[in-house]
């Protein structure tokens, strides 16, 4: 049964999105805005454009539509649930499991087991992707965080594009890396040769990350890295780029790599505020059981 909403406005030159946003709180500005688009939304019995201003004594309409039904079906697999409340999950997602369904993956994904594990994952990436508020790849493991509402999904994605959420990656990677610090600011986009991977680009998005030495090997490097941006593949271009691609990689790297469960690349550290409380909130996670073998091999040779 659809919700439906009547108000009187009493104000003067407020923008009708930011309005209804504050009368029903548990919907975000954004999936307002589609109802807006969608001519749920009149005033005075006319459709209006979200960045219309009220006037007093404006006669609002709100019909709700019905929430879709996500097509991803509830697994029971394993994972590893680092905290959790009625707004956030964070999760350590193993490598070899792919994030979200798609072609070629339509089960085993993280958001099957989270569909199982809890039933509320906010909406708005719709029904393939509830909950998914950033991506790793399938062999990169380490911390996501994922939003159980809109609300939660909205702000958590804010903190993501003004660069305030904190995301911080463990990686080896191949060569000697001589300077302690660096920085990477190369756009990335499509490589016109490859559609399935991606390059550094003149016309590609900009793309900054920074990363730190740890320890060196004999021809090896192991790093911490913190993204600035989030382009799809990043490190693993970035340090391609750089002539260092990692370990392990089978799409950036080299042919003569270390074996592996794919590429050597841990997201070891995720911060953010949280969405309800203001609360600044961290985490960690310690890198898998291969990458810990193989950096004892490196140290021994």
């Amino acid at each position: 049964m659809q919700d439906h909403y009547s108000f009187t406005n009493e104000g003067l030159n407020e923008r009708i999105d930011k309005f209804i946003t504050d009368k029903i709180t548990d919907a975000s500005r954004s999936q307002i805005q589609s109802w807006i688009k969608a001519g749920l939304v009149t005033v005075n019995d006319s459709s209006v454009k979200a960045n219309y201003k009220l006037q007093p004594e404006d006669k609002i309409e709100i019909t709700i539509p019905e929430p879709e039904v996500i097509d991803a079906k509830p697994e029971d697999i394993n994972i590893e649930i680092i905290y959790e409340d009625q707004d956030v999950v964070v999760v350590n997602k193993p490598q070899g499991m792919v994030v979200h369904p798609s072609i070629g993956h339509s089960s085993g994904t993280l958001v099957n087991a989270l569909l199982y594990h809890t039933k509320d994952l906010s909406g708005i990436n719709g029904k393939i992707r509830p909950g998914i508020v950033h991506r790793i790849d399938k062999d990169t493991s380490g911390l996501l965080m994922v939003a159980k509402n809109d609300v939660a999904h909205e702000k958590l994605s804010e903190q993501l594009k003004d660069k305030k959420a904190q995301r911080e990656y463990i990686a080896l990677v191949h060569g000697l890396i001589h300077h302690d610090k660096g920085t990477i600011d190369a756009p990335i986009g499509r490589d016109s040769g490859n559609r399935k991977k991606y390059a550094v680009v003149d016309n590609g998005k900009p793309s900054v990350t920074h990363f730190e030495v740890i320890e060196r090997f004999n021809k090896f490097t192991l790093i911490k890295l913190i993204l600035e941006t989030g382009r799809t593949h990043q490190i693993r271009v970035h340090m391609n780029y750089i002539e260092h691609p990692l370990a392990g990689d089978p799409i950036y790297g080299p042919r003569k790599t270390i074996k592996g469960n794919g590429q050597f690349l841990h997201a070891e550290t995720l911060g953010f505020t949280h969405p309800t409380t203001g609360k600044e909130m961290k985490f960690s996670s310690a890198i898998p059981e291969i990458f810990k073998e193989t950096l004892e091999i490196l140290r021994k040779q």
